[in-house]
């Protein structure tokens, strides 16, 4: 069944690891050696049936690998040269264990410009909440408390303590203490922790800075 899901225009994320765990007779998390080659082939074959060109990434892919008997790839290159929508999702969700980690990676994954669905080349709220697990989407909840330019300086100024024009991590907790209780049936108070985390992960080195934090709680561009 996985090669004929290679005949396809679109590869569903179901369909897709189920071609990747086909391939990767071994288990090991590769398709590598023999594995790979028969995938090379397969792939020309499949796409040669169904009627359709392979893609520049697939060229570029077969070039690279077709003769090479050392190669191999794990779900990271699969993913680029099946590309589809639903795939990097389902990749970015398997492979990033938190919010932390994901607003990481987030900062230097150039394959996230596929999520810019306005095409302004950023990210708005809504865009990156799409690619974070469902049982720790702290995003999605944060769009509930959004907060207007005007009111959003205000409180940016009134939590930046010193007057430094960045928050640290003591006045980042002391907003989101004061948020959740304003906002009990959106936010929860057991989850400040992971929520602080998550946000400290967009600063400069521990520091907060408005632009920033607006990604999380203003409604307009700043």
């Amino acid at each position: 069944m996985a090669r004929a899901y290679l005949q396809g225009v679109e590869i569903s994320a179901s369909q897709f690891l189920d071609i990747f765990h086909h391939y990767d007779n071994d288990g090991n998390g590769y398709i590598e050696g023999k594995e790979l080659q028969n995938f090379i082939k397969e792939l020309q074959q499949a796409r040669k049936q169904a009627g359709l060109e392979l893609t520049e990434q697939m060229k570029a892919f077969v070039e690279e690998y077709e003769k090479n008997t050392d190669g191999k790839i794990g779900i990271v290159e699969l993913v680029q040269i099946l590309p589809t929508e639903e795939n990097f999702l389902l990749f970015f969700r398997q492979q990033l264990q938190s919010c932390t980690e994901f607003m990481q990676v987030f900062l230097s994954a150039p394959v996230l410009k596929i999520f810019d669905s306005n095409n302004d080349g950023k990210l708005c709220l809504s865009e990156m909440a799409r690619l974070l697990p469902d049982q720790e989407n702290f995003l999605l909840k944060f769009q509930g408390v959004k907060m207007e330019r005007k009111e959003f300086n205000k409180i940016f100024e009134l939590y930046d303590k010193d007057r430094n024009g960045y928050m640290d991590e003591n006045e980042l907790d002391a907003l989101l203490k004061d948020l959740c209780e304003k906002n009990k049936k959106v936010l929860e108070v057991n989850k400040i922790a992971t929520y602080k985390s998550a946000i400290m992960a967009l600063s400069d080195g521990g520091k907060l800075y408005r632009t920033e934090l607006a990604l999380v709680l203003c409604a307009e561009d700043i």
